[in-house]
């Protein structure tokens, strides 16, 4: 399970930049296209945040869709699954979010 290594460093992350002040909020975007389950990361952060400044923290994710643009009707879609195929039946398509994996925003108090 990487998303276990991947919450340890977005706490540690957090870590970092806020010290022992108190966070009351993390918000994270992960596409659906980023290879990592939300639920997982929501399960391994009770887990990574326990005993630190973040244990009792919200986490939001907000999981922005795939979207692609057809390379040959130019086309810009959303993708309904994981499969990149234009509407239109083409292959030749450039994914153009639904990758993202980062840290939006931190709240402390």
């Amino acid at each position: 399970m990487h998303e276990l290594s991947i919450t340890q460093s977005l706490v540690d992350a957090v870590l970092d930049r806020t010290g022992d002040r108190h966070v009351t909020g993390v918000n994270l975007r992960i596409g659906r296209l980023s290879g990592v389950l939300p639920d997982a990361v929501r399960f391994c952060f009770e887990l990574v945040s326990e005993g630190t400044p973040l244990a009792g923290a919200q986490l939001r994710i907000d999981e922005p869709p795939g979207r692609v643009r057809c390379r040959s009707c130019r086309q810009e879609s959303v993708l309904p699954d994981m499969f990149a195929l234009c509407t239109c039946g083409s292959a030749d398509v450039e994914v153009t979010g639904g990758r993202e994996l980062m840290l939006a925003s931190v709240e402390v108090g």
